[in-house]
């Protein structure tokens, strides 16, 4: 069973329409996204990238079940 999910990364890219095309451009690599689409674990430094990218918070681009 999977605790942990990025189903709300995958939400707030959409609604702030940023593509992973330009998560790539600012630095987020191929293979941390990679990670996110099998709900790998990720460095909280990764998730404190995405949200100054995103201008978001941890909970929405990480959930636990």
């Amino acid at each position: 069973m999977e605790i942990i999910s990025y189903a709300p990364l995958w939400e707030t890219m959409k609604k702030k329409d940023i593509s992973q095309y330009q998560l790539l451009k600012a630095g987020i690599d191929n293979k941390t996204l990679d990670g996110f689409k099998k709900n790998r674990n990720v460095t909280l430094l990764t998730i404190e990238k995405l949200c100054a990218i995103l201008e978001c918070t941890p909970n929405d681009i990480v959930e636990f079940k």
